[in-house]
């Protein structure tokens, strides 16, 4: 299992590709995707939280906590941008972070309420996806033609388990599937 880390030390730009449509409204905006008892999906928006330490989330008591207790896995999806339809992706598996000082340290750095009933997970990078589309020459976004550049990073080591699911994206210009070399 890739941490954040490892994965933007291996990949940098497309880590940090990813960073900036998490977080261009600020603080982290996305979709997170869990899998229910029955195994269904189920989809909320959440705000993930990305340091040199990791990608984590403070996930309130909720459904998706409960998924993410039961089954780790999670798929977090970016919040479409205004001027275009770039789009990143990242899946894997989330833990929950039981070490308390690194737990108080990120709750510090990211205001996460204290009087909130909340548990801090540290999402691993099994799959990593970042989505470019070029503006049409005619116009802004809304006619946003062109075929995705599309750069796709596996970790070395999801090999070992059932791998979370990977995006496809019909109609792809390029696709980059890279494995590192660990």
């Amino acid at each position: 299992m890739a941490s954040w880390s490892e994965f933007a030390a291996d990949e940098p730009r497309l880590a940090n590709g990813i960073r900036v449509l998490l977080q261009q409204y600020g603080p982290g905006f996305g979709y997170l995707a869990t899998v229910r008892a029955d195994g269904g999906p189920r989809v909320h928006p959440v705000s993930p939280v990305i340091t040199d330490e990791g990608l984590f989330c403070f996930v309130i008591d909720s459904p998706k906590r409960r998924d993410l207790e039961r089954d780790g896995r999670y798929a977090l999806h970016s919040f479409p941008p205004e001027e275009s339809d770039d789009e990143a992706y990242v899946a894997g598996h989330a833990r929950p972070v039981t070490d308390q000082a690194r737990v108080a340290r990120l709750a510090a750095s990211a205001g996460a309420a204290p009087q909130v009933d909340w548990r801090l997970f540290e999402f691993t990078v099994d799959v990593a996806m970042l989505a470019r589309r070029d503006s049409g020459s005619a116009g802004g976004p809304a006619e946003s033609f062109g075929r995705p550049a599309v750069q796709v990073w596996l970790d070395p080591h999801a090999a070992d388990r059932p791998a979370a699911p990977t995006p496809v994206l019909a109609g792809a210009a390029r696709c980059d599937a890279h494995r590192s070399a660990a």
